[in-house]
């Protein structure tokens, strides 16, 4: 499934080389998670999501049931980019998993980023990778995200960290993930009419 989607034409028309893994556990947020896979998928990354805790169709937040392309394993460290979106209870689901807490882990200090918006962003914390840096997260999150930096922002990159607040930021946070990796963003952007709809 993840290898048909991979041919087809982007935005920029080419490959841009990474690899983006975006995982769902039952409750993800569904606009978000599907904005960012759209997005990323335009921009030019090979990006497949992960069912994490179930087989095949997941459940999102509203009842949308989304069929991922692969269920979560050791495969993820493959990817260059891997995000956690968010939803209830999907960022929780995806803290209280031990196997995704450690694949973060792993992430860390290799050359790759972890990502993660809204809910998702609690399992950063628990996993000790935002010690000092500066991240945003859903509304009240600075209560949550104590070892960080809390700022109110739609996206904020940190080095190997990517943080966004909530559904309606899949989009500056998509953006922003890209261009941590040097892909220019500027075509999706103009013919999404970004800028026209007030995106920053």
């Amino acid at each position: 499934m993840s290898a048909e989607v991979g041919t087809l034409p982007t935005m920029g028309g080419e490959k841009v080389g990474k690899r983006a893994a975006v995982l769902k556990a039952e409750g993800y947020e569904e606009g978000e998670t599907l904005t960012i896979v759209d997005l990323l998928r335009r921009l030019g990354f090979d990006c497949d999501t992960f069912a994490v805790g179930a087989h095949g169709f997941v459940k999102g937040m509203h009842g949308m049931y989304v069929q991922a392309d692969k269920d979560f394993s050791d495969e993820v460290r493959e990817y260059d980019l891997m995000v956690l979106p968010g939803g209830r209870p999907g960022g929780r689901n995806l803290r209280e998993d031990p196997a995704v807490i450690e694949m973060m882990q792993r992430f860390e200090g290799q050359d790759k980023k972890v990502g993660a918006l809204c809910s998702g962003t609690i399992a950063l914390e628990t996993a000790g990778i935002i010690k000092g840096c500066t991240v945003t997260g859903y509304t009240g999150y600075a209560e949550k995200l104590t070892s960080g930096n809390f700022v109110e922002a739609p996206a904020v990159v940190d080095g190997p960290v990517i943080t966004s607040q909530g559904p309606c930021s899949g989009y500056p946070f998509a953006l922003a993930a890209a261009e941590t990796f040097g892909v220019d963003t500027s075509a999706l952007r103009a013919r999404t009419l970004y800028a026209f709809a007030g995106g920053r």
